[in-house]
């Protein structure tokens, strides 16, 4: 039996569409079309999920006709898991535009802070076709925003925000993920430091934090580095009256993150 909402996910057979595929696997209500450039590694997707959503397999490549093909695959949603979004080349929004043309709801992944930034050009023809157009629904801002508003009920101004994420190291790593973070190693960041605006560079700005939940007992001290995430381009106009804001990330083993952090001084010294 075949679902009625056909929801596209491109990028399905990767670490993050993958992970989305399977929380919808007991969905009966939908048909996932699992979609990449690997026929092979879609149907393979597809042959693993179980569960009661029905599934098809097929071919998606951002480097060919967008439109054509995603009228072919009639989607209702179609969700950009692919990345790494800050590679999209010369036109980043043409899978953003070609779902508002056919008429489709869409939302992405994106942990770029460019290319977040700049998806409100498409609020006004959204809201004339109908549909959605949502941006960088993942850890990095939607989560993160969602922890600042809900820390900062009763308060009357915020002016400094600092967040990280602390990611496990069984977590699954996509190599999409790895080349955006070694594409902007050692490169400036843009950020609010003092009231101003302020550049800082990815993963050589770092600072050790021990997380330490109420009531449980403290973590060993983490080492956190500056990160090139959308929140920090997305929240300060949020909250007016923001001075500072610093978003990072602490990867573990510690030796690899410093390793990486080397890596990154040499981009930054060379730039």
């Amino acid at each position: 039996m075949t679902g009625g909402i056909r929801i596209v996910i491109l990028g399905g057979y990767g670490v993050f569409g993958g992970r989305l595929a399977r929380l919808l696997a007991d969905e009966a209500r939908l048909t996932l079309v699992i979609a990449g450039r690997s026929l092979a590694k879609a149907r393979g997707l597809c042959a693993g999920l179980g569960g009661a959503v029905a599934t098809e397999a097929a071919v998606f490549d951002r480097d060919q006709p967008v439109e054509r093909q995603l009228r072919a695959l009639r989607p209702g949603l179609v969700i950009d898991a692919m990345g790494p979004f800050q590679g999209y080349g010369s036109d980043p929004y043409a899978i953003v535009r070609a779902a508002l043309a056919l008429g489709i709801d869409y939302m992405d992944f994106a942990d770029g802070s460019d290319f977040v930034q700049g998806i409100s050009q498409f609020d006004a023809e959204a809201r004339e076709r109908g549909v959605f157009v949502l941006s960088g629904v993942s850890s990095f801002p939607v989560l993160t925003a969602a922890v600042v508003r809900h820390l900062a009920q009763g308060f009357q101004k915020v002016e400094t925000i600092i967040g990280g994420v602390a990611p496990s190291p069984y977590a699954g790593v996509g190599l999409n993920v790895i080349r955006a973070v070694a594409g902007y190693a050692g490169q400036p960041v843009r950020l609010t430091r003092d009231g101003g605006a302020a550049t800082g560079h990815a993963l050589t700005d770092s600072r050790n934090y021990t997380i330490a939940p109420p009531g449980q007992l403290p973590l060993h001290s983490t080492r956190f580095s500056l990160m090139d995430v959308p929140d920090l381009l997305m929240l300060p106009p949020e909250w007016l009256g923001l001075r500072s804001i610093w978003m990072g990330a602490g990867p573990v083993p510690e030796i690899l993150h410093r390793a990486l952090g080397g890596l990154a001084w040499g981009v930054r010294l060379c730039a």
